[in-house]
């Protein structure tokens, strides 16, 4: 018995909130809805009032995400050192242009050196070993020596010719120079060279600096295939397509850019957010990874009920419109405006989609569509004067 009289203490409070809150909702509704403001001849005259139509307007309909500016991992580059050495010298600065090819760094160790020269022992003891294992093949086919002694002949000359490889693939991952090493030139130093053309965006190291392979020396960055990174939720993913459209501006811009759908990510993360890959329309060589970017995905266009921009004014966070209601005491009377809730829907080109109230006579009423917020400022004015 307790436990009913509570629960339906609980119902009945909840009920009472709810309809509170909806009282609230419909009372503020209402009073927006009968505030009205009037104009004097001289004042409708000084402020430039105009009145239109609701218009049907063609307005694309967006999804709104924020992302980033991006470039692909292939333009995007870490320079490391391929062994453990001493940066010898480096004249990189962030910000640097580097050409394709150019050295970004010089560097020097003694194992470099024994690198170099266990190649050379070993490449002159090949020729050794190749005469001594042809010469124990020729015996063991007279069957003159053991085949024991013609195998491990073998065996020393294939075993040293690997090791001759294998040293050649790492001097050559070292850059060094095989023709001038052949002849006899060992080098103190090597030199590393960037693969791309970009600029410096990072320097992790100076002269003198011992570095390892896990060490990232240098990151260069290739700005002219910048993209689009934008992150979508998921209520907004049936929506997409690929080569969509795409409006954005950067956060230190008014103007707008464009760029295309390329991509749609395949994973929903933790955020409930999917990424999508956009190419830019006209690529700028002046932008910079990283930079954050506000956009506007159009999914498709469609024929509605619009206004221009600066009829809607905002009234305690609610968008408003202002009705003409024609002239006091006939034509010589001030001009009467009573402002209106409405719902606003997606914007484009100076025209904003408008969703009116039931029973709002589109054809037959005559909305402001010029000066409302002077008209809105006038009604404030008005209230306050009112309360004191």
């Amino acid at each position: 018995m307790k436990y009913l009289i509570y629960s339906a203490l609980i119902i009945s409070f909840t009920a009472c909130g709810n309809k509170k809150e909806k009282a609230e909702q419909e009372e503020q509704h209402a009073a927006a809805e009968g505030m009205i403001t009037e104009l004097t001849p001289v004042q409708y005259a000084t402020v430039g009032v105009k009145t239109g139509r609701i218009e049907l307007k063609q307005i694309s309909s967006n999804i709104r995400a924020n992302g980033k500016l991006d470039v692909p991992p292939q333009s995007m580059i870490t320079i490391s050192a391929p062994f453990g050495a001493f940066v010898k010298n480096t004249e990189l600065l962030q910000g640097t242009l580097i050409r394709k090819g150019q050295v970004v760094v010089s560097l020097q160790h003694p194992d470099l050196i024994q690198l170099q020269q266990d190649y050379l022992e070993n490449k002159g003891q090949q020729e050794y070993l190749l005469a001594e294992y042809q010469r124990q093949e020729a015996l063991a086919k007279e069957n003159v020596n053991a085949q024991k002694v013609f195998q491990q002949a073998k065996a020393n000359y294939l075993s040293n010719a690997a090791r001759i490889k294998g040293l050649q693939e790492k001097l050559r991952l070292l850059n060094i120079d095989m023709a001038a090493l052949d002849a006899g030139n060992i080098q103190s130093t090597i030199q590393l060279y960037s693969p791309i053309t970009g600029y410096v965006t990072a320097v992790n190291t100076n002269i003198g600096a011992y570095v390892n392979p896990t060490d990232k020396l240098f990151e260069i960055v290739n700005t002219e295939h910048l993209h689009a990174e934008l992150t979508v939720f998921e209520k907004d993913i049936p929506k997409l397509k690929l080569e969509q459209r795409v409006r954005f501006t950067l956060a230190n811009e008014t103007t707008q850019r464009s760029a295309r759908v390329h991509l749609i990510g395949r994973e929903i993360s933790n955020e409930r957010t999917v990424q999508v890959h956009c190419h830019l329309d006209n690529e700028d060589r002046e932008l910079l990874p990283g930079m954050y970017l506000t956009a506007w995905i159009e999914t498709g266009n469609a024929m509605v009920n619009a206004l221009p921009d600066e009829a809607i004014i905002q009234f305690e966070g609610k968008p408003c419109i202002f009705i003409a209601k024609g002239r006091e005491a006939g034509a010589q009377g001030n001009y009467l405006y009573e402002m209106l809730p409405i719902e606003k829907g997606n914007s484009e080109l100076g025209y904003t989609e408008v969703i009116m109230p039931p029973g709002f006579d589109i054809k037959g009423t005559d909305i402001v569509v010029k000066g409302a917020f002077a008209l809105f400022s006038k009604l404030k004015n008005t209230g306050e004067e009112d309360e004191h």
